[in-house]
């Protein structure tokens, strides 16, 4: 039978006061050694998004089934987060403190960093100063936080967008995803909404398959050298 995550309710302290988060650890890991952990942003806090949203726990799920310990977290002012909304400057500086805990908690371990619509924006935004090892962008929020300026993340990513998402045109996010250099890898999912109702099994394993593909890669690549 499969266990649960172990949870723990946590505040990391953050540029605009203590940040509410939740760490969850697989119950076949967490032991010293943790080979990856995972940081998750949640979608805009101004239209409902928190660390409770269904397509960031199903990221984190993704992760913790390949045995990453996760952190979920409330941008400021969402929740128990102190602070206040900051159109994605702020929330940015919050996910980068959120990544030095998890880090500070986890050290040695490889940083899986992932995201849901403005958080996705916000996790693309913020892996130019955190190298994360793998980078999970779900329908990233571009029409909502402007990631012109910001770096394409340098490590092996992973973008899934619906095509049917009545939130950010899915047009928009396949054409700025094939101008990035290096290239993320891109995977539709036909007739997917936005919050991917219905598909959520499928947006799992989606992930799940790309990190497992990635992981095997870096084996094979280790063996050779």
């Amino acid at each position: 039978m499969h266990k649960p995550p172990r949870a723990e309710r946590l505040t990391i302290a953050g540029p605009a006061g203590g940040l509410e988060a939740l760490l969850e650890t697989p119950a076949a890991g967490g032991s010293p050694g943790v080979h990856a952990c995972g940081v998750i942003c949640h979608p805009h806090p101004l239209y409902g998004g928190t660390l409770d949203n269904k397509v960031v726990w199903t990221i984190a799920r993704a992760f913790q089934q390949l045995g990453a310990p996760t952190l979920r977290f409330n941008f400021r002012g969402v929740g128990a987060s102190a602070g206040h909304y900051d159109e994605g400057r702020g929330e940015t500086h919050d996910a980068l403190a959120v990544i030095a805990g998890a880090r500070e908690r986890f050290p040695g371990a490889e940083l899986w960093l992932g995201g849901f619509s403005f958080g996705a924006a916000v996790a693309v935004r913020a892996a130019g100063r955190a190298h994360p090892r793998r980078l999970v962008a779900v329908a990233p929020g571009i029409t909502r936080i402007d990631v012109t300026h910001a770096a394409a993340p340098a490590c092996p990513w992973l973008i899934v967008q619906g095509d049917a998402d009545e939130v950010v045109p899915a047009q928009l996010v396949l054409h700025w995803a094939h101008g990035l250099a290096p290239a993320p890898t891109v995977r539709v999912v036909h007739g997917a909404s936005h919050f991917f109702h219905g598909r959520i099994n499928e947006l799992r394993d989606t992930v799940v398959d790309f990190l497992a593909a990635q992981r095997r890669h870096a084996t094979a690549h280790g063996r050779a050298h």
